[in-house]
């Protein structure tokens, strides 16, 4: 760690007079004290640290140490978390990861609905965001289950507070589709998306996601490649995507990627030469004709038909 934090819980005092729903409150904001004492089991959706581990909230040392279960994405890494930490997790800790949620989901909800209370912690900041988790909430919103939250480190607000890039409207797009015409399309519904955008990246697929962010959105959109946030080499790399492309093919990639893009300018919807440019971009990318036409017809409100017959005109 680089700096020593008091992770002790805080204490449980309330006033004698409080009523009900202060001492529930009081009781979920402090130590957390056995799940059967409280009559009613619910959930914790905790953020974990993103890389330092002096990030770590006391309302997450305090859950670890008393929850009835830890669900982790991770075992290992849960390990490793709470030897950092110097905590005891006292509950049964499941592992709770993408392969096996649905199957985990039911079992869980129901230990928690007989009075459990069930930690969930994900490898790096808050379950559900991109990460597991979701499905669990949703099952319990859908059953009336209690679920609350200890907030704490997330990598897309620490990658847009540092981008430099406006952060007054921005949208989080995770990890964009491995396929390359799959990719090329979503990127194609972002292309006029006027809003911040912060994705999610593994190293060795940066260069390509970067080829293909430059080809959807131009060269001069700005950018930001964030790496390693709150570690000791984090890294923030701002420059235009011509400029962020030219660095990923040179530069040997490691650790946790999040890329934030500048959402773009308004413009006027172009020319016939341009929107048949756009189709043979997509279709370039691995697109059918038949479907970039409708996608650029539908962008740029002209006739399927008649964008269709321009594209066969322009082919000879």
């Amino acid at each position: 760690m680089e700096e020593n934090l008091d992770l002790e819980p805080a204490g449980t005092d309330t006033e004698p007079d409080a009523s009900a729903d202060a001492l529930a409150d009081a009781a979920l904001d402090s130590s957390l004290a056995p799940a059967a004492a409280q009559g009613e089991g619910y959930i914790v959706l905790a953020a974990t640290p993103i890389g330092n581990m002096g990030d770590a909230s006391a309302r997450l040392v305090s859950w670890l140490g008393n929850a009835d279960i830890v669900a982790a994405e991770d075992t290992r890494r849960l390990h490793r978390l709470v030897t950092s930490l110097d905590v005891t997790v006292s509950g049964r800790i499941v592992s709770y990861h993408e392969h096996n949620e649905a199957a985990k989901t039911p079992e869980l909800l129901a230990q928690v609905q007989a009075g459990k209370v069930l930690l969930m912690v994900t490898d790096a900041g808050m379950p559900s965001v991109s990460d597991p988790g979701f499905r669990l909430v949703e099952a319990a919103v859908a059953a009336g289950v209690r679920v609350t939250v200890a907030p704490g480190p997330s990598a897309v607000l620490t990658a847009l507070a540092l981008s430099g890039l406006p952060t007054d409207r921005f949208c989080f797009e995770g990890f964009l589709p491995r396929k390359s015409g799959e990719r090329a399309s979503r990127l194609h519904d972002l292309a006029l998306e006027p809003r911040t955008m912060v994705f999610f990246e593994a190293p060795h697929r940066l260069e390509t996601m970067l080829r293909a962010l430059h080809t959807a959105f131009g060269p001069a959109r700005r950018g930001a490649v964030c790496r390693e946030l709150t570690k000791t080499y984090e890294e923030v790399i701002r420059k235009p995507l011509s400029g962020l492309l030219e660095w990923a093919e040179a530069a040997e990639i490691r650790g946790e990627i999040a890329i934030v893009v500048a959402g773009a300018p308004a413009s006027d919807p172009g020319t016939a030469e341009d929107h048949v440019a756009a189709v043979n971009e997509l279709m370039g990318q691995g697109m059918r004709m038949k479907e970039a036409v409708a996608v650029i017809a539908h962008d740029v409100h002209v006739s399927k038909r008649e964008l269709y017959s321009a594209v066969l005109a322009a082919r000879g």
